[in-house]
């Protein structure tokens, strides 16, 4: 028995993932350098900003906590400007002193955790919408048969915090 055409109902669908573009960051670290070099109150510093590219993570080092608060004020101010949400930034970790330097680490968040992402699926289901949200590796997939669902999602997810950066690919309909 073969389905007709007019029976196979297409279903929209778009991801909701959470990542920043590392040559976009890159670009970034290397405007928060360059001032870094021309500050007068960090000028002649031995500071300096890391990005490890596997890892994903920005490694700042300088010689006291005043100095530090700066470079990291820095390096969100030029994300800011590049258009990275700071959100997606892991602040967290402490700075940790080594010899005459204090060293942090800054994770860079990319990917939505399960935890994040069962709070972005029941928020999606509490709306009562016929759309169907399933979670996929580090993103979420949701499929519905109208397009004006999927949008009202999106603008739900647009104005709740949920802590991660959100960003809407692969819109399909």
């Amino acid at each position: 028995m073969r389905e007709t055409p007019s029976s196979i109902v297409a279903m929209a669908s778009f991801d909701i993932v959470s990542k920043v573009d590392a040559q976009t960051l890159d670009n970034a670290i290397n405007s928060a350098r360059r001032e870094l070099e021309n500050r007068y109150d960090l000028r002649g510093s031995n500071s300096t900003i890391e990005f490890d590219r596997k890892a994903l993570t920005i490694k700042v080092a300088t010689e006291d906590h005043l100095k530090l608060d700066a470079i990291v004020d820095i390096l969100l101010e030029r994300s800011t400007k590049q258009r990275i949400e700071v959100k997606s930034y892991d602040l967290s970790a402490e700075p940790q002193p080594s010899g005459k330097m204090l060293y942090k680490t800054i994770k860079i968040q990319n990917g939505i955790d399960r935890e994040k992402a069962k709070k972005i699926m029941k928020a999606i289901k509490d709306m009562r919408l016929k759309v169907e949200p399933q979670i996929q590796d580090d993103q979420i997939r949701v499929s519905g048969k109208k397009f004006d669902d999927l949008q009202a999602v999106m603008a739900m997810c647009r104005s709740t915090d949920f802590e991660v950066p959100l960003q809407f690919e692969n819109m399909k309909s």
